[in-house]
């Protein structure tokens, strides 16, 4: 399966797969980002994620988003998964694989993410990999007012 690092000429690709992303969590009126910030996040000076694309011919079918984790405990960076999204149409034929594979060959100590508790499909692909919940932890999230 190709997988590539994406461009700053992937960015509506990008930004339409992450819309896709949020229809299909149902969290659409959650997906408010501006493109052009986006961009900057993804490709300026100092990028804050970056983005692996999967492709299937001449189009993207896939992507992970992810940034740099550091573990005090491991005493090493890792890798937190943020957001990974493949077609409808282009899911069972390994992109999604492809895509964590290529996450873990990048990761130096862990590689993290969060799945909703409805998504069984997700969570099943996950366990077919060996992936487990990290039990005994509760996610929090503070949001700055106004972000």
């Amino acid at each position: 399966m190709p997988i590539r690092d994406a461009a700053p000429s992937d960015l509506a690709t990008i930004a339409n797969l992450i819309r896709a992303l949020g229809e299909y969590e149902h969290l659409s009126h959650e997906v408010v980002f501006d493109e052009d910030e986006l961009g900057r996040w993804l490709f300026g000076p100092s990028p804050a994620a970056q983005v692996l694309l999967a492709t299937e011919g001449d189009g993207v079918v896939g992507m992970a988003l992810y940034h740099a984790t550091f573990s005090t405990f491991l005493g090493r960076p890792g890798i937190w998964l943020e957001d990974l999204f493949v077609t409808p149409d282009a899911r069972g034929r390994g992109h999604g694989r492809a895509l964590l594979d290529a996450l873990m060959r990048r990761a130096v100590g862990r590689l993290e993410w969060a799945v909703l508790d409805w998504n069984q499909p997700a969570i099943d692909f996950y366990r077919s990999l060996g992936a487990r919940p990290v039990e005994g932890w509760t996610r929090y999230r503070w949001v700055r007012p106004g972000a």
